[in-house]
């Protein structure tokens, strides 16, 4: 992979619209750790690679009726750029993926506070029923009585597949605080692998040839090790521009193309 400038690309399958969180939580001897997910080999979107909890929105992420607290869709829509039921529908996309994904869910009861654990055979139960759609986020709150807690996320920036992928993504990252009491699991699916790490580790690991991630998640985890805690990450003040590599021919290889200005680690 390059750094090269990106002069644009050949047009390609409209990209869908999708959220990703970057968990995280502090280590024990100071710092900083996040949640990564190995995507099996079986996967048609980038198998093999590691990347943080996240997918597409759902149609039903858009319903109006999703019990919320935190700062309302109309002041997500200004965050993120889009109108208001799209940011509605990322927001939700990001606790509905990240809860799937990881068993770490970002609601909890309308009086205030998070869910304090989600183990047990009635959350699994729920949470494979929104994995197979059976479920919507929607109807799963308010079955619980819980709100989705928006106050516990923080826009981080936007990704986009580049243009010569079949498959496309415009991905809005986040990042959240691994709530007090909660624990992730290895949750199966779309995973074989899932570890705790320090950014700066994973980096290097990339680096190395050792642990595969594509440019958003590298990047991503090059700016959270630039941060000694949680806290400092979800205080920093992130301009959210969108960033979309290309694909390219370089020394004879197809090879993604970073476009200038992105702290892309050289490998």
């Amino acid at each position: 992979m390059t750094r090269e400038h990106d002069r644009g690309g050949e047009a390609g399958a409209e990209a869908r619209p999708s959220a990703t969180v970057m968990l995280l939580r502090e280590c024990a001897a100071g710092g900083l750790e996040v949640y990564l997910l190995r995507r099996a080999a079986t996967m048609r979107f980038a198998p093999g690679m590691h990347v943080f909890p996240g997918g597409g929105v759902d149609e039903r992420d858009t319903e109006p009726g999703i019990r919320w607290a935190g700062p309302p869709p109309a002041e997500w829509a200004a965050r993120l750029g889009v109108a208001e039921p799209m940011a509605r529908a990322l927001v939700c996309a990001a606790v509905r993926e990240t809860f799937e994904e990881s068993g770490v869910l970002l609601a909890g009861p309308p009086a205030g506070g998070v869910v304090a654990d989600t183990r047990g055979p009635d959350w699994e139960a729920d949470r494979t029923a929104l994995v197979d759609r059976a479920l919507s986020f929607t109807a799963f709150l308010g079955d619980r009585g819980l709100v989705l807690r928006s106050d516990l996320l923080r826009a981080w920036s936007r990704w986009i597949t580049p243009r010569r992928e079949a498959r496309r993504f415009d991905t809005r990252f986040f990042a959240a605080a691994l709530p007090a009491g909660q624990h992730t699991r290895d949750v199966g699916g779309e995973a074989d692998r899932v570890a705790w790490m320090r950014p700066a580790e994973a980096v290097a690991a990339w680096q190395r040839g050792e642990l595969e991630m594509l440019p958003p998640t590298v990047t991503t985890c090059a700016e959270l090790a630039e941060y000694g805690s949680p806290a400092a990450a979800l205080a920093a003040r992130r301009h959210i521009a969108p960033i979309e590599p290309a694909m390219r021919e370089v020394g004879g290889e197809l090879r993604f193309v970073v476009p200038e200005g992105v702290p892309y680690p050289r490998r």
